[in-house]
């Protein structure tokens, strides 16, 4: 019979393996001689239940009414005081209580692919060589190998820099194996992540616009070598780099500026920062790798404000994000221009600001939502039609504008929907990767070096787009912390904070003490912007998320993280 060959690169040796059963039956409920008969409706299948397992906080609920990892930081505070968010700074995180979906959802999609690579021979389409579709089936089966090798490397990166240390493994494995192996030390996981990066890249299509069903949210070459570069600036910096090696920034810089040299050739380019969400945004040519949902509407409703029908409040941005926002006019901070108390009304302090606040928060006075049906000019204030003490109304004194479609009707009749992408990895991303490594490399935010860019020129990239254009970064002074807000300003609500701050053994900075504000109307009827600090729970243990206790149970040779 026919059979497809494979030119697979050769897998590393089995390692060392996560701590649950993954042998065939547990990693997917399909019987094995049917899913590898029956290719089509059956590996295709197979290959595309790993994809689905890729996280994305518009599919996923793991929190509760739509709370996002933001939340978890000093970007946001979700409203409802419920959601296991809080657990991340209230003392509710434990061992027993580990949010062990990284650890589960990742091994279950890392045996999937092992499945797949190891049955390779198994596959036989010759059954269909006279289908008018053959070609397009033999070559969507010659590169899934190698999206599924990118998946791999995407699932062991997600659990590396959540846990540190991990089993790596890179076979199937009885229960007993899984049970007994040990975990392998953070710098051979980021290696292997690497190897295997390079190994599939050059195999990997730089679009699928060319290939037949032009699907999206599939692995591409770009993904991949945007991936290497995140691996190699995690691995880089001093959570992971504890002995300070200059070189892994250098390495971190090389691998974004290979993106960076070739993203026009391959169809990236910068976007607006208002089209990076919305409807259609799947085909922006930022994005370097997407996930899109099916339309709905349940992100508005969690995110819309209490007052607005079917408004939840949500994921309400804090006044230490608003604070990190900078004039046009002179690039001073909100919370430099206005350190202390504020009276909105008569000082309008949001005059100004980058471009970015307005597409990202909504304050008192906004006409939001954007619906016609909907519209109303916020009131965020304590009595406010939008503000406490309603239950549920935002505890910060703002509202989440990102990512909300605010044409979306939420009312009980003639409701709207709207698909959803959650960007996994853009272009604006890979320039501020690569300005970080050049810093820390050079040590000098002017130093252009063997690259040709410096760290000031590549932040100045996203700062001078037409729709931004804000003041030049310029000099060595305060550049770590201007590079820092600017990081939080241009990623904020896409998942990098809260690994960001991890990552830089920042914690204690930014996450335990976070500005906050209740906004009042004074006797003159005038908003006034009360500052206070809220103080979280913070620990340098919260660096590394714990094994969850079931698998160290599991497995006596797991050792737990450093005090938990």
């Amino acid at each position: 019979m026919k059979k497809i060959v494979y030119a697979l690169a050769t897998v590393a040796a089995a390692a060392l393996a996560g701590c649950a059963n993954l042998d065939y039956n547990e990693a997917s409920n399909r019987d094995e001689e049917w899913t590898y008969n029956s290719p089509i409706n059956g590996v295709k299948a197979l290959v595309y239940d790993v994809y689905a397992q890729l996280p994305s906080e518009f599919k996923d609920d793991i929190y509760g009414n739509g709370a996002m990892l933001a939340s978890a930081t000093d970007e946001a505070q979700f409203a409802l005081s419920l959601s296991p968010i809080h657990k991340y700074y209230n003392g509710g995180w434990t061992p027993s209580n580990p949010f062990s979906n990284t650890w589960d959802r990742s091994y279950r999609a890392i045996a999937q692919v092992h499945m797949y690579l190891e049955r390779i021979h198994k596959i036989d389409l010759s059954d269909y060589e006279y289908d008018p579709n053959y070609q397009t089936m033999v070559q969507q089966f010659e590169l899934f190998p190698y999206e599924l090798r990118f998946l791999r490397a995407w699932f062991y990166f997600d659990l590396v820099r959540t846990y540190g240390d991990v089993p790596l493994v890179t076979t199937t494995l009885t229960n007993e194996q899984a049970n007994s192996l040990e975990r392998t030390p953070s710098k051979e996981v980021f290696q292997f992540i690497v190897n295997e990066l390079d190994a599939v890249a050059e195999y990997l299509p730089v679009s699928f616009k060319d290939i037949p069903g032009q699907e999206i949210g599939r692995a591409t070459r770009g993904a991949a070598l945007a991936l290497k570069a995140r691996a190699l600036l995690y691995q880089a910096s001093p959570l992971f780099n504890t002995d300070n090696d200059k070189e892994l920034w250098k390495e971190a810089a090389a691998a974004s500026k290979v993106l960076i040299d070739n993203a026009q050739r391959w169809g990236y380019s910068l976007s607006a920062y208002a089209n990076l969400w919305g409807h259609e945004t799947f085909t922006n040519p930022e994005f370097i790798f997407v996930l899109g949902t099916q339309a709905d509407n349940r992100f508005e409703k969690n995110n819309y404000p209490v007052g607005v029908e079917n408004g939840n409040s949500g994921n309400c941005p804090t006044q230490a994000l608003v604070d990190a926002y900078e004039y046009k006019a002179d690039g001073k901070t909100f919370r430099e221009k206005h350190p202390g108390n504020v009276d909105v009304t008569a000082e309008k302090p949001y005059d100004g600001l980058d471009p970015r606040f307005e597409l990202t928060v909504v304050k008192n006075g906004d006409l939001w939502p954007a619906n016609a049906a909907q519209q109303i000019a916020v009131e965020t204030y304590r009595g406010g039609f939008n503000g406490a003490p309603k239950y549920g109304a935002t505890p910060t004194g703002y509202y989440l504008k990102k990512f909300v479609d605010g044409n979306c009707v939420t009312t009980a009749n003639n409701q709207t929907t709207s698909r959803h992408n959650w960007i996994v990895m853009r272009l604006a991303e890979v320039y501020l990767n690569y300005a970080e490594a050049m810093y820390n490399y050079y040590g000098d935010a002017d130093a252009k070096g063997e690259f040709g860019m410096s760290a000031n020129e590549a932040v100045n990239v996203l700062r001078s787009r037409p729709d931004i254009d804000m003041p030049s970064f310029k000099g060595n002074d305060g550049f770590e912390e201007r590079y820092m807000r600017e990081r939080m300003v241009e990623l904020a609500f896409e998942g990098h904070r809260f690994w960001d701050v991890r990552r830089w053994k920042k914690g204690a900075d930014f996450f335990k003490n976070v500005a906050v504000a209740d906004f009042r109307l004074d006797a003159a009827g005038n908003v006034i912007l009360n500052r206070s600090t809220q103080t979280r729970q913070w620990d340098e243990k919260y660096n590394l998320y714990p094994i969850p206790q079931s698998e160290i149970q599991k497995n006596g040779s797991l050792k737990q993280n450093p005090n938990w």
